[in-house]
C-alpha cells in the first residue's frame, strides 16, 4: 500500500448575529436546534445524538442512497457558556477515517448582538483533501445557524456575513 503523508490546513469563519451571545451559544447546546441548523444531509441521517458537556460526544451518521455511510464523531473538551466551545471531530466514510479536526468557536458581544468566530484546524489522512468543500459546507451550516436564530421562536436576528 502506498503511503500518503497527512496534510494540514485551517480556516476561520466569522459571523455576526443580531442575537445575544447566550442565544447563539444555546443554538449550539440545544440538541434539536443544533440538528436543524448543522445537519446538511437530514434526509439521509440515520443517527444523531448530542451530549453537550465537557467530554460529551456528538454523533452524526448518514447512510447515502448509493450505500456509502458517513460517520462524524465529536468530543467536546472545553465549554464556557456564551463564551467558548472547543471540540475535536473526525469524519469517516465507509469506516475509512478521512480527517481529524480541532475547532474553537468563540462568542463576543458587540453593539448589535454577537460576533462569532469559528476556527478549524484539519489533518487530512491518507491522501484525502477537500478543503474547499469543507469550508463551503461549514459556511453553509453557519448560514443556517443565522436562519435558526431568525426563525419564529428563535433568539434574535441574523446579521451579515463577515
Amino acid at each position: 500500500m502506498k503511503h500518503h503523508p497527512s496534510t494540514h490546513t485551517d480556516f476561520v469563519i466569522e459571523r455576526r448575529f443580531d442575537a445575544t451571545p447566550e442565544a447563539v451559544f444555546e443554538a449550539w447546546a440545544d440538541p434539536e436546534a443544533k440538528r436543524r441548523w448543522s445537519d446538511c444531509h437530514a434526509e439521509h441521517t440515520t443517527d444523531y445524538r448530542l451530549d453537550f458537556r465537557p467530554f460529551g460526544h456528538e454523533t452524526h451518521r448518514v447512510a447515502y442512497p448509493d450505500g456509502r455511510v458517513q460517520q462524524i464523531e465529536k468530543v467536546f473538551f472545553d465549554i464556557v457558556a456564551a463564551r467558548r466551545i472547543v471540540f475535536a471531530y473526525d469524519i469517516q466514510l465507509d469506516a475509512r477515517r478521512l480527517s481529524v479536526s480541532l475547532v474553537t468557536v468563540e462568542f463576543f458581544a458587540y453593539e448589535r448582538g454577537t460576533r462569532m468566530v469559528y476556527k478549524e484546524q484539519l489533518a487530512y489522512l491518507d491522501g484525502h483533501e477537500d478543503r474547499a468543500r469543507r469550508l463551503r459546507g461549514t459556511e453553509e451550516s453557519l448560514d443556517r445557524l443565522g436562519l435558526e436564530l431568525m426563525a419564529p421562536g428563535g433568539q434574535g436576528q441574523a446579521g451579515g456575513r463577515q
